[in-house]
């Protein structure tokens, strides 16, 4: 069965690169822009991973990953938090928000996949 993953970001371009990559791999992808709409867009996907951008326009994305972990439906989904927050404490920081991946942009296209399948693999 195809794997489904949920794309939360705001950044057109970003979005773009990642669905396409995904859907390149194999994956069912559901792209999101407003992160707002994320938690709504996962209960309907039911994705086996999320990948998340932590620097939204309208809601951080550790408040979400947050969200996330706490739904009964969805605290077993593994996150992948991709962000620009690539300073000292940062990685730790989105980890203990519920993130189980961590990448920092820009992202290469090889690391990317080797994240997404190690997660997904993982949580089958």
């Amino acid at each position: 069965m195809t794997k489904r993953i949920l794309v939360v970001e705001d950044n057109d371009l970003n979005r773009k690169l990642f669905c396409d990559v995904l859907q390149a791999g194999g994956f069912s992808v559901e792209p999101v822009a407003d992160g707002n709409l994320a938690l709504e867009r996962a209960r309907i996907f039911a994705p086996n991973l999320v990948v998340m951008d932590i620097q939204l326009q309208d809601v951080s994305g550790l408040d979400l990953i947050a969200m996330l972990k706490s739904d009964n439906d969805l605290f077993a989904v593994p996150v992948l938090a991709v962000t620009a927050y690539a300073g000292k404490g940062d990685e730790e920081r989105i980890r203990e928000s519920g993130a189980e991946g961590y990448l920092s942009k820009p992202v290469s296209i090889g690391p990317f996949m080797a994240a997404v399948k190690g997660l997904v693999e993982k949580a089958a």
